[in-house]
């Protein structure tokens, strides 16, 4: 622990230099799973649709996507 006169600095879990990486390979895997997700609905009638498998793509584009676009802002200077 830290003296309580004394000011740690703040270092980050993730190095600033891969942000722009990670925002490509997330934003694509979202990317993926929102194409998969709209395909799904085009494709499947009423009788053959299964909530569960939509929740879960929907679900997983939405985390993949927005993890990309936290790291697209800090890759920018917007930190948040």
């Amino acid at each position: 622990m830290a003296d309580s006169g004394k000011l740690v600095r703040y270092i980050s879990p993730v190095n600033p230099a891969v942000f722009p990486h990670l925002t490509l390979v997330l934003l694509g895997i979202g990317i993926f799973f929102t194409a998969w997700f709209f395909v799904y609905e085009v494709t499947s009638t009423k009788k053959t649709r299964d909530i569960k498998k939509e929740i879960l793509v929907a679900l997983v584009a939405s985390i993949f996507s927005g993890f990309g676009i936290l790291f697209l802002l800090l890759s920018v200077g917007i930190y948040v």
